[in-house]
């Protein structure tokens, strides 16, 4: 084989040969251009995608900052002034170059710092312009090269381009339904389709569903305005009679987002964006403009959200190690320009009722823990309270802001064991006086009702829960108003309305559901939704939803709608459902006389719904009837349509059938034959020995 194959191989080498010579005897082909050829190709257009990266020239001054309304001072002032101002620029990036200007041996009131990086010169602008130095000096601080911009403005006025506007539609249509029904969202077939519904008393109304509207969950605006969703480039708010989109912001990664209560600012956060010469894991989005206000680092959001917003809307706060920042609205800048110094800070909250922080320290050596409730933008100590041998507090703020309850765990000297005090804060009181309830059993839940001055507590160790309510009096008093017994509870959960309550032991205590009236302490029904992992009440307090969610519990999962006495209206399978949200309504514009003046008359208004429930229940009747006759006479038609057929079709079914009638039972009984068949089903054999 060898032999053969040698041959071959010299064939084809002969073969190369030829073909390498025949290639150099040809002629080589000309590349040159043309005489007449035009180049008409710029290097811009041929070489675009190289030109794009070239480093672009620049003289440095785009790190340079000037800052103004600084301090005239002669030289023996002069290094001191120089130390204040590194302190206060050098927290934005390494200065690498500074300049004083000088006339008749004092500084001419503005000085020129180099940052090592055009960004940290963004951020010395951005954070230290308005900087109030002194009474009679605040810090005006620009980048050197808007100086260009601002020398290049044209001097005749141009008149701005006029913006489209965009008509959403009423933003609040929801609130003007004739039959005041409240919305909610779904989220079901594990999250590939959502749906928004209005809520009735028989079967829910579709609203709007659509398929993949949102890749993880969906969340309402804190006034019922936007519904938001995620997406891996950002999110998206929706909003107007048909949900269009209304504005939309790009964090690549968003996880977790948090609205400001006057719906006018979003945070989102995402773990994947941030840097750290440009901050990008939070970042404060403007809703109605769109625009990007501030972004912030973040190290972890295990304790979402990061930063709490005050009641108004006008202020945001901010806790890391030792420091409490606060910023104001609409600059994004820190409130007076720096942090609270708070050694040992554990937790924060703001007053849903006012602009007042109470946070907590803990105790120090031979200093005591401590609750402060502090006023802004004042910074006034409004009120201290002292605490021995703590463990940990939490703070629970009433909805409207007149109480809070400190829930402090403590390790009295001398006993073993952690014994749990409700200290509560008259807030609307002079000198905001504190009244303390001692419990001895573990605190498994606390709950204020949300427009009154009850409050509830589940305490204990299983299978003995009490759940014990709890009445602040105005005299100064804190009664115990009742206690129930071996509750199969985890979670109290109150009507927005107050007075009804639903305690509920979810997901491990099997959905055990108990409905409480308050206003004389008596449990109005007992239920169970088994493995339920969500409860929600409705804005008005009339409904309550119990839910098993997919994300929690592969199976069952569906939502229930009760009354709040506990009749159960509805229950809806969704597959593989996950999340029900209602949609929130804002504030009433109601004042306090005319609520008063509301249920005053309540009696008047009364009639007047009954009436129309009755008229409703009985065109809900007519329109069943009406269904059901409209089906019946369906009904009817099709079966004298198949008769009819079945009777033509007689003649071709005996000349099949080879002349047998089979259309009767009972037809050629004559013609039948009996047959007996006789089949063997089993034997057994028992040797009689097996009897003795």
């Amino acid at each position: 084989r060898s032999d053969s194959a040698i041959p071959v191989r010299q064939m084809q080498d002969t073969v190369n040969m030829a073909a390498e010579s025949e290639f150099d005897e040809e002629e080589e082909p000309p590349f040159s251009d043309p005489e007449d050829f035009v180049d008409d190709i710029d290097d811009e257009e041929l070489l675009e995608d190289v030109l794009r990266e070239r480093p672009l020239e620049a003289d440095g001054i785009d790190s340079v900052v000037l800052v103004d309304n600084v301090p005239q001072v002669g030289p023996e002032r002069l290094e001191k002034l120089k130390n204040v101002i590194h302190k206060i620029f050098s927290k934005f990036g390494k200065i690498t170059n500074e300049f004083y200007p000088e006339e008749a041996g004092t500084t001419k009131g503005y000085i020129f710092l180099e940052y090592a990086s055009p960004n940290h010169a963004l951020e010395a602008v951005k954070n230290a312009d308005g900087y109030k130095l002194d009474k009679q000096h605040t810090f005006r601080v620009n980048l050197f090269t808007d100086f260009d911009k601002y020398m290049n403005i044209s001097d005749q006025w141009e008149t701005p381009e006029k913006q489209p506007f965009k008509d959403f539609g009423n933003m609040r249509h929801w609130l003007e339904d004739p039959d005041c029904r409240d919305q909610y969202s779904v989220i079901y077939e594990s999250g590939e389709r959502t749906t928004i519904f209005s809520n009735d008393p028989k079967e829910p109304i579709l609203v709007e569903e659509r398929a993949r509207w949102t890749e993880t969950y969906v969340r309402w605006s804190p006034k019922g305005t936007y519904l938001a969703t995620f997406h891996q480039r950002g999110i998206a708010l929706w909003g107007g009679e048909k949900f269009k989109q209304i504005q939309r912001f790009s964090h690549q990664g968003v996880s977790l987002i948090d609205f400001s209560p006057c719906e006018r600012y979003v945070v989102t956060f995402s773990p994947l964006m941030d840097t750290k010469e440009d901050p990008q894991a939070i970042i404060i989005w403007d809703i109605l403009t769109g625009q990007k206000k501030r972004g912030f680092h973040c190290e972890s959001s295990a304790h979402w959200p990061i930063f709490k917003w005050s009641q108004d809307g006008k202020f945001f706060a901010r806790m890391t190690q030792d420091t409490l920042s606060i910023y104001e609205t609409p600059s994004m800048g820190l409130l007076d320009k720096k942090s609270l110094k708070i050694s040992g800070i554990k937790d924060f909250s703001w007053s849903p009722g006012d602009n007042i922080i109470a946070f907590w320290v803990p105790e120090d050596k031979d200093i005591p823990a401590r609750v402060t409730l502090m006023q802004f933008p004042s910074r006034l100590e409004i009120r201290v309270r002292n605490l021995f041998n703590v463990v940990d507090c939490k703070l629970h703020w009433q909805r409207q802001g007149d109480y809070l309850c400190v829930k402090v765990d403590r390790t009295p000297r001398g006993t073993q064991g952690v014994v749990t005090n409700f200290e509560i804060f008259r807030m609307r009181e002079k000198q905001v006086p504190v009244d303390v309830v001692e419990m001895k059993e573990s605190i498994i839940a606390f709950a204020w009702e949300p427009n009154g001055s009850k409050f509830a507590v589940l305490h204990g160790e299983s299978p003995r829960i009490n759940a014990s309510f709890y009445h602040v009096k105005s005299n100064g008093k804190i009664d115990l108003i009742k206690m129930f017994d071996k509750q199969q509870a985890n979670s109290i959960f109150w009507s927005p309305q107050g007075q009804f309550l639903v305690l509920a032991g979810l997901r491990s205590m099997n959905g055990a559901l108990a409905f409480v009236d308050t206003s004389d302490c008596t449990i109005m029904y007992i239920a169970e939704h088994y493995m339920a992992s969500d409860v929600e009440w409705d804005p008005t307090g009339r409904y309550v939803v119990t839910s098993v969610s997919w994300w929690s519990h592969k199976v069952d999962n569906a939502y229930w709608l009760w009354t709040f006495q506990g009749r159960l209206l509805q229950k809806n399978n969704k597959d593989r459902f996950c999340q029900l949200l209602w949609r929130p309504r804002p504030p009433t514009l109601l004042g306090q006389e005319q609520i008063k003046a509301i249920k005053k008359d309540l009696k008047k208004y009364s009639k007047i719904f009954e009436q129309k429930d009755r008229l409703s229940q009985s065109k809900a009747s007519k329109e069943l009837v009406d269904k059901r006759r409209l089906m019946m006479e369906e009904y009817s038609r099709n079966k004298e349509s198949a008769i009819q057929l079945y009777n033509q079709q007689r003649e071709l079914r005996l000349q099949l059938r080879g002349g047998v009638d089979t259309d009767e039972l009972d037809s050629n009984v004559e013609d039948w034959e009996e047959e007996t068949i006789e089949f063997f089903i089993s034997e057994e054999i028992i040797p009689l020995g097996d009897l003795e």
